[in-house]
């Protein structure tokens, strides 16, 4: 199966951020599927981490490990404008570290 020129874009945020960043990725380029924009699936969980001595957490402690609540958030990417998106995506995100990741997509002919 060919790869498509289309990735999946997943990131984590606090559901206070939820709109600005997917406003960001969208106007960047992200999120769109034929005929239709903003497309996105978004579900609730736990984020977890331990600042580490140097780091300057928005959330927590230095040392401490953190349980947050967290939004996982997907929409879709045409790979040239994958670069733009993801800056788009750090630059509007509140965290000094973003978890996120850029995955391909495989087309398939149905």
């Amino acid at each position: 199966m060919p790869a498509s020129k289309v990735h999946k874009l997943v990131w984590f945020v606090p559901e206070a951020s939820l709109d600005v960043t997917r406003d960001a990725v969208f106007s960047a380029g992200a999120g769109r599927i034929g005929e239709y924009e903003r497309c996105s699936w978004y579900a609730a969980g736990t984020g977890t981490f331990r600042a580490r001595e140097g780091a300057n957490p928005t959330v927590g402690e230095v040392g401490r490990e953190e349980r947050v609540p967290e939004l996982r958030v997907e929409t879709v990417v045409p790979l040239e404008l994958a670069g733009p998106v993801v800056r788009a995506l750090l630059d509007a995100h509140p965290y000094e570290e973003v978890a996120y990741e850029l995955y391909p997509l495989v087309e398939v002919e149905a």
